[in-house]
């Protein structure tokens, strides 16, 4: 009985240390590798049956969205039964080493993912020695507006170095629909960079440049639809933005819209909506009924890409000099002549130009984190058998034009030259107000009378002749807009003092406010705070009480 007793107690206390030794192995075990840390490049080993796979992969291109059951390993963890094909559509070429890659991990099972994503998007980086101009490029946009991530992927195939890629996210995830938008099923466009012949009745050519057409066929010609819905929709945008412009605040995000034509122009991304064809961007809209614009394949910005629609291909002068207006009276691209000719609307995509500038080209920022990422991807770089460039043309990407033909400037040669043109572009040399001194009045010392209302003030220097809160209550809606005021009566001081005062009542019992300031002067316009898009002042009557 003894012996008996000593052998469940010893069971026990085995299973107790060897179960707390799991525990402790679990706990321990490291998470799995951000999917879009640009600090480690990520690993993705792809396992074809076939050994003539890219022959398989080349037909799939040309007959459909077919894809190749493969077995993919990404950052070690293993995804029996994926599918992958080749994409793109100028960087795709038949017979090449080294085309971009779309490969989906759930093709079988639609619970394998890594973390929550389904699908891989590899960029070839072509006609891009410096393979900075997505990885960088949507870092500067993601400061702004809804972008996608981005960083690199070592990618090898049936164990052979295939290449080192963009690994760009892709914005038809629900990760990346829901961290912007809250949702994910509404409509939702790409620009078709594909649109075959225009069907009868339609105007030619228009790619997704949004210049109104009244027939259906029109818009499933120039768009590729990916949601079920909302045709309707776009044509109704479409309508507004080139008859009724004065509404089109109503189905248009016009901010980000201004952020993603004044992001375009001052890196020169040409194969977008400002340059030759309207394309490389999407549609979705919100559940307030506005479509927000979100940019697609920077591959060929930074003036890879050199046409704007007249004339042949721009040499790099003129890449640098490029005309911050560009397109303003070009009735083809309606977001930018229409929206443009809006004396506000002008100054506010002045101002994100500015805004831009100020933050990425003029503090060094651009040029410091540009040597940051080719530091940390050369050794994959001189390893990659497939590569573009040489090693030689990635060590002098950022100085020179590399290539006899396709002439790819430098990014240092194309935006140091570029700022000071800007710098002092008459449109672009003014400075804009300062918004200083933002307070909410709080519950007066010794005071026994609660604060119920929102006073609102700030400084705005710089001769401002109009300021603007944008505000909601409790975090819901949509932003609303009222003008502040330099009267004296809004516990702004004296009338004149530059001191500018509002006074927000809730009406069903809010309790919280955010809120952003927009100043204007004669030349541009300002934020606080300056990062508002992604960043509000926030109060509550509680704290005020205190």
């Amino acid at each position: 009985m003894l012996f008996s007793n000593m052998k469940h107690f010893s069971l026990s206390l085995f299973f107790l240390l060897f179960g707390g030794l799991q525990i402790a192995i679990a706990q321990t075990k490291p998470a799995p590798t951000d999917l879009f840390a640009t600090e480690k490049v990520q690993d993705i080993n792809v396992s074809f049956k076939q050994a003539n796979w890219s022959y398989y992969l080349d037909s799939l291109r040309f007959n459909g969205d077919g894809l190749l059951p493969a077995v993919v390993e990404l950052n070690g963890q293993k995804y029996e039964n994926a599918g992958v094909r080749f994409r793109g559509f100028k960087s795709f070429a038949p017979g090449t080493p080294r085309n971009p890659l779309h490969i989906v991990l759930d093709m079988k099972d639609k619970v394998q993912t890594y973390q929550g994503y389904h699908v891989l998007k590899l960029s070839n980086t072509l006609r891009d020695p410096s393979l900075l101009r997505e990885v960088l490029g949507y870092e500067i946009a993601r400061s702004y507006m809804p972008a996608p991530k981005a960083n690199y992927a070592k990618v090898t195939v049936n164990g052979k170095y295939y290449g080192l890629m963009a690994n760009v996210e892709s914005v038809n995830e629900e990760q990346f629909l829901s961290r912007y938008f809250a949702s994910s099923d509404n409509a939702f466009f790409k620009a078709n960079q594909d649109a075959g012949p225009s069907p009868a009745g339609c105007k030619n050519n228009l790619f997704g440049s949004l210049e109104y057409d009244k027939l259906v066929s029109c818009y499933e010609n120039n768009f590729e639809k990916i949601s079920e819905h909302g045709t309707k929709e776009l044509m109704e945008l479409a309508r507004i933005l080139n008859e009724d412009p004065d509404k089109i605040e109503t189905v248009l995000n016009v901010d980000v819209t201004l952020w993603m034509l004044a992001f375009n122009n001052i890196i020169v991304n040409l194969s977008s909506y400002s340059g030759q064809h309207s394309v490389n961007y999407y549609l979705y809209q919100d559940d307030d009924g506005r479509f927000y614009p979100i940019l697609w394949d920077l591959n060929l910005s930074f003036g890879s890409f050199k046409n704007i629609g007249t004339g042949s291909d721009l040499k790099l002068k003129a890449l640098q000099e490029l005309n911050p207006l560009l397109h303003i009276d070009n009735t083809t691209k309606p977001l930018i002549s229409k929206l443009l000719e809006d004396p506000n609307y002008k100054k506010i995509y002045l101002s994100h130009l500015r805004t831009i500038m100020q933050d990425w080209f003029v503090s060094g920022k651009f040029e410091k984190r540009a040597k940051e990422l080719q530091a940390g991807i050369r050794k994959e770089v001189v390893a990659d058998p497939n590569k573009y460039y040489t090693i030689a043309d990635f060590d002098a990407s950022l100085a020179k034009t590399v290539g006899k033909k396709s002439k790819i400037p430098g990014l240092l040669e194309l935006m140091t030259r570029r700022t000071a043109f800007l710098k002092t572009h008459p449109e672009l040399s003014v400075f804009p107000p300062d918004v200083l001194e933002v307070q909410v009045e709080g519950r007066k010392p010794l005071s026994n009378q609660k604060v119920e209302q929102f006073h609102i003030t700030a400084k705005v220097d710089k001769y401002p002749r109009r300021v603007e809160l944008f505000y909601r209550l409790d975090g819901k809606g949509p932003f609303s807009q009222v003008t502040m005021l330099d009267n004296g009566k809004y516990d702004d001081g004296t009338a004149n003092n530059n001191v500018f005062g509002v006074t927000i009542v809730p009406q069903n019992g809010e309790q919280s406010i955010e809120y952003y300031i927009l100043a204007e002067n004669p030349g541009l316009v300002s934020y606080s705070p300056a990062n508002y898009m992604w960043e509000k002042h926030k109060s509550t009557l509680e704290a005020l009480n205190k």
